[in-house]
């Protein structure tokens, strides 16, 4: 099942031609202090790469139209809602393969208000027949038509982005308009054969002098020398669309990605299972080799060679191990439904059926039975048949060494699987609680805001009379999306911009969310001077260089217009700050806009008191078929949104606590096994203690300490490494956990435990044997 998981993350992007050489140009913004990463570049810049370098042969690019809130669509009387739509370039379909249903994807989007649409989504629109049909929908206030030039088959599942519906960007002049400094376009160059990423990334500093620098002297009133300076900047490089899945974590993703580090985790566990599984067949091998002496002894008197009854105990091992394989596959068959509903996969068993990939797995299970079974076969082939058919025989101290090395192996294994599990949850209780800086729970989100245009007011009064609903907030974004816009503001008299987050909203935002005024006030209609206030984050004040905030005033390079005077803002207040960006990012700058100064306020936001979700949910939607008859009612919830962020870590998260589970049971069973081996190799001196007065006790904790001494030496090994593992993995995110003296005393003692009620069963038999009867028998 890991295999099956570990292949669905890397296979990425390989169903692309071209994938080898189409890479994707991203951008590392540097501010002073501190840099940001962006999946979107200004919409100007590949098409100047590629007329500058000779070595890139097409650029291409994509704009998110529905912006995660859905894209309403008009088909006669019916209104549809598509998630997945873009303006894409006509060239689309030269960097990315596709397989076509109807129409020619190549030339399909070369004409403005032309459209390539799934099957899926021609199923859904259009009954399935959807070349050469129309849709209407609205832009800037105008109803415009599209027609539908090319239908293409599903896109595949394993694909860093996916798309329903892409428009031609021709069809939306302002996306032409040379921009090299605002953020826009997912940009994809395919590279000539015979160049590399690295030689063109060398050159990207020729784009930013020629193109950049005009832009920033212009918006910032400095050269790009001094800009630079500043500590700001613009280092664009390229990814291979092959790794974007498992590498990128930039600011406007796509989707959400997954986790090189996950598939590291989750190969370690499998290789740590398997070599789990065969250290326990090794100490159970070796723990019957009492039964078995007795048939090596005969074997070898009636004229055995050792080189034979090695050749059966290996073929006994491959035998076990092939058998294993064929339950496996009836397990994994079983169990598939269920791992895909925890890994949020579509993994499919089929992957084996491929004939190479069959006999490769075959090959692996004779492998891990020879591994398993070599050294049982050699030291069960090398009894003295005298000394074991006199019974005589017993275990070797270069055999009690290896199988106590095994199991201290083992439970260091299991318990810095402990401490790995323990620190995964924590992190992901930290990520998800409490400390966030906002109340998350019980807010439900309504996107598409735009679509109320006047009648907003009346629809905010409307919710207000609904029982439970207490809030209601209309800004651009909430926390966890993808709606805080960049921004640069400088004190006025100041020559030092900062650039940071910017967000438009009302005044019920900081109530709605619970966010702490730490100074000053938040927005309120009482004031109508607040259209050209700001409220500032804790983060803002300290880079503006504030000490006294309030009523201070600030100017934006990026809102001045060439011959008219600069707009000025004032400082009303400043909240405590709060995570509105995933704890993999450290809090930015964040500045706050009144909603009537800008109209980018797409959604609205409204906390529930009651627990009845579905009632008020209805309610809230008959308001809005009563105000907005183009547009499909949308919403999600707040704290999914926020747990959005985190898919790749909560799959690993859930996995990883299945997997390790079943990794310290592995362990406990050779540890069981050797428990049994100990026991039946001290039965006469059970015996004769207990016969000369030992109590049930006694023998029950002479027979444990050893294994303790065992347990004790796993806890040396593992805590260090344990640690080195924690630490690394939680420097993934800029906010996070510490790992505590506790963790490892709460394994430690976890693992004691274990091993003593693992044990135990052993211990109590034998110290509870009838003495004469284990006497008799030696």
């Amino acid at each position: 099942m890991i295999i099956l998981f570990i292949q669905s993350e890397t296979g990425y992007d390989a169903f692309q031609q071209n994938g080898d050489h189409v890479y994707r140009m991203v951008l590392e913004r540097k501010y002073p202090g501190r840099s940001t990463s962006y999946a979107i570049i200004p919409p100007s810049i590949g098409e100047a790469v590629k007329r500058e370098f000779p070595e890139v042969r097409e650029n291409t690019r994509m704009f998110d139209l529905s912006n995660n809130a859905g894209f309403a669509l008009t088909i006669g009387d019916k209104v549809f809602e598509e998630r997945n739509v873009y303006a894409a370039d006509s060239n689309f379909f030269r960097v990315f393969s596709c397989n076509a249903v109807a129409g020619d994807p190549l030339t399909a989007l070369i004409k403005p208000n032309s459209v390539v649409i799934t099957q899926a989504a021609a199923d859904k629109l259009y009954g399935g027949n959807a070349l050469g049909k129309l849709f209407v929908t609205e832009v800037n206030n105008a109803k415009v038509s599209y027609q539908v030039n090319a239908v293409v088959k599903n896109w595949p599942v394993n694909s860093h982005f996916h798309f329903d519906v892409l428009i031609s960007s021709l069809s939306f002049p302002q996306l032409a308009k040379p921009d090299y400094v605002g953020f826009a376009a997912y940009t994809y160059l395919l590279l000539d054969k015979n160049s590399t990423a690295a030689s063109l990334e060398q050159k990207f500093p020729i784009i930013i002098k020629k193109y950049v620098a005009g832009s920033i002297a212009q918006n910032f009133g400095e050269t790009y020398e001094q800009f630079v300076r500043e500590g700001n900047g613009y280092h664009y490089y390229l990814q291979p669309i092959k790794q974007i899945h498992l590498t990128s974590n930039l600011e406007a993703e796509l989707s959400p990605n997954g986790s090189v580090t996950a598939v590291y985790i989750f190969a370690a566990i499998a290789i740590f299972i398997l070599l789990l599984a065969c250290v326990n067949f090794v100490n159970l091998s070796t723990s019957l080799s009492v039964e078995r002496a007795k048939e090596v002894g005969i074997r070898k008197t009636f004229g055995s060679e050792r080189k034979s009854i090695i050749n059966q105990f290996l073929l006994e091992s491959v035998l076990i191990s092939l058998f294993s394989m064929a339950v496996a596959f009836a397990l994994v068959a079983f169990f598939i439904p269920f791992f895909n509903q925890l890994s949020g996969k579509s993994i499919s068993i089929n992957y084996f059926f491929v004939p190479v990939h069959f006999f490769a797995l075959l090959l692996f299970s004779i492998i891990t039975g020879v591994i398993a079974g070599i050294y049982p076969a050699f030291v069960l082939s090398s009894f003295n048949p005298i000394m074991v058919l006199k019974g005589r025989f017993k275990s070797n101290k270069q055999g009690l060494l290896l199988r106590n090395g095994l199991v201290v192996f083992q439970f260091a294994i299991s318990i810095i699987l402990i401490i790995a599990t323990i620190t995964v949850n924590r992190q992901m209780g930290y990520m998800m609680g409490d400390k966030l800086g906002f109340n998350k729970d019980h807010v439900i989100i309504i996107n598409n805001a735009f679509g109320l245009k006047q009648n907003t007011q009346a629809f905010k009064d409307e919710l207000l009379k609904i029982p439970g609903v207490s809030e209601i907030s209309k800004a651009s974004t909430i926390p966890g999306g993808d709606g805080f816009f960049g921004v640069t503001y400088q004190p006025v008299g100041s020559k030092k911009p900062v650039t940071g987050r910017g967000i438009v909203a009302d005044e019920n935002y900081a109530k709605l969310l619970g966010l702490e005024v730490v100074k000053g006030r938040f927005f309120s209609k009482d004031f109508p001077s607040d259209t050209s206030s700001v409220v500032l984050n804790e983060t803002a004040v300290v880079e503006l260089g504030l000490k006294n905030p309030i009523g201070q005033r600030l100017s934006s390079p990026d809102l001045n217009r060439p011959g008219a005077p600069p707009l000025v803002f004032t400082v009303v207040g400043v909240v405590g700050d709060f995570h509105y960006q995933s704890l993999h990012q450290k809090i930015t700058p964040l500045i706050f806009n009144y909603t009537k100064q800008a109209a980018l306020a797409n959604l609205i936001a409204v906390r529930v008191r009651s627990d009845d979700f579905q009632s008020v949910l209805k309610q809230i939607e008959n308001n809005w078929n009563t105000y907005v008859k183009d547009q499909p009612f949308h919403y999600s919830f707040l704290d999914q949104k926020i747990a959005e962020q985190y898919l790749s870590e909560q799959t690993t998260q859930r996995l990883f606590t299945i997997f390790s589970a079943l990794a310290i049971f592995i362990a406990c069973i050779g540890l069981m096994g050797l428990a049994a081996f100990a026991t039946q190799q001290r039965v006469r001196e059970i015996g004769v203690r207990k016969v000369l007065g030992a109590s049930v006790a006694g023998i029950i904790t002479m027979l444990s300490v050893d294994f303790l001494k065992l347990i004790v030496w796993s806890v040396l090994l593992a805590f260090p490494v344990a640690w080195w593992c924690a630490h690394n993995w939680l420097q993934n995110f800029a906010y996070r956990i510490d790992v505590s003296w506790w963790i490892f005393a709460l394994a430690g003692t976890l693992s004691v435990v274990i091993a003593m009620l693992t044990i135990s069963f052993q211990a109590i038999k034998a110290a509870m044997a009838n003495p004469v009867r284990s006497l008799r028998s030696e």
